[in-house]
């Protein structure tokens, strides 16, 4: 008898169990079939860091694009502007096998051989805002060229000191490919126009608005001759104006710089910064993910091409560079105009 009634508790059990197994197996065949069904393809956007008001901006602009092309939008990243640790969030991304791969770079040779891997695993590889080597991803989307841009806020800089005096650099990392780019043409600009100014240091802010802060308040310090200060990253000019502010040195120290308006707003009315430079952030984010969805669907861009909400853009085919326009500049005078 007992014997009996334990056959049939082990025979409750198998079949308990199987439903049981059974049942799982068919709630992932049902995600499997749901996923199959919706068709849609994901691209994953990693920014130089998150939490960046300008990173940020970009992102809104790509999520919007995204939902308009039927994609699946990832934005994911570090909450430092590491090289390493973007290199590891590349590598995760390369292990969720993501369609596309769209980063901006920290450093564009430590992030190239993750980049080429993502290649290698059929996942499509884009940069945007910072490149990496050319040979490691498909496509680059800058906002403008660093030519124009470098030699931009190189005028700025001799408009603000007038034309003479020591100027000072405030970067994001000194590995950030797209900066020291900007810099180089900074420099020339300054020798073939400005002989009289001098470049005294280039100091990093390592995309920390603290950071810019405290390192501006160690620029002035060091230089007592300072006439200015080139803030080339979005949280670096707002650091930067906060530290001039609070020495009291509104006008007496030029700022200008790259940043949003919304960051720049305050110190541009109240002279503690005199112009911040960018472009509609939001249209560089929205570009980057209608170009992802050109070669997903096998197809590369043209000079000329018209892309909605942001217009023509230049390609330059030797390099699979797009250029989204000029650089724009935001003073006390126009800044109420743009909300970004």
């Amino acid at each position: 008898m007992k014997a009996k009634q334990l056959g049939i508790l082990i025979l409750a059990l198998v079949v308990t169990v199987s439903f049981t197994l059974a049942g799982c197996g068919s709630k992932d065949a049902a995600a499997d079939n749901n996923q199959a069904k919706t068709g849609k393809k994901t691209v994953a956007m990693v920014p130089k860091v998150i939490g960046s008001p300008y990173f940020d901006t970009a992102a809104e602009g790509a999520k919007k694009a995204a939902a308009e092309l039927g994609l699946e939008f990832l934005y994911t990243g570090s909450t430092a502007a590491d090289a390493a640790q973007q290199v590891n969030v590349i590598q995760d991304l390369i292990n969720k096998k993501v369609d596309v791969l769209i980063v901006s770079a920290n450093d564009a040779q430590s992030v190239a051989p993750a980049l080429k891997k993502a290649k290698a695993a059929g996942i499509k590889v884009m940069t945007y805002d910072a490149d990496s080597t050319p040979d490691s991803r498909d496509l680059f989307i800058n906002q403008t060229t660093a030519e124009i841009l470098g030699r931009h806020i190189m005028d700025n800089v001799a408009k603000e000191i007038g034309g003479s005096g020591e100027y000072a650099i405030l970067t994001a990392s000194l590995t950030a490919s797209n900066q020291n780019t900007w810099i180089k043409w900074m420099k020339e600009q300054q020798a073939a126009q400005y002989p009289d100014i001098t470049l005294v240091t280039i100091a990093p802010s390592e995309e920390d608005q603290q950071k810019a802060f405290a390192q501006t308040q160690n620029l002035v310090k060091a230089y007592p001759n300072l006439k200015g200060i080139a803030a080339l990253s979005t949280v670096a000019e707002p650091g930067a104006a906060q530290a001039i502010e609070q020495l009291g040195l509104n006008g007496k120290i030029k700022l200008v710089g790259l940043a949003t308006p919304d960051g720049m707003k305050q110190y541009l009315k109240s002279g503690a910064a005199q112009s911040a430079t960018l472009w509609d952030v939001g249209k560089l984010g929205y570009l980057t993910i209608y170009m992802a969805k050109q070669l997903l669907d096998g197809n590369m861009p043209t000079d000329g091409m018209d892309v909605p909400t942001v217009g023509k853009i230049t390609y330059k085919a030797d390099t699979k560079e797009i250029i989204m326009g000029e650089p724009l500049d935001f003073s006390k005078d126009n800044v109420d105009n743009y909300n970004f």
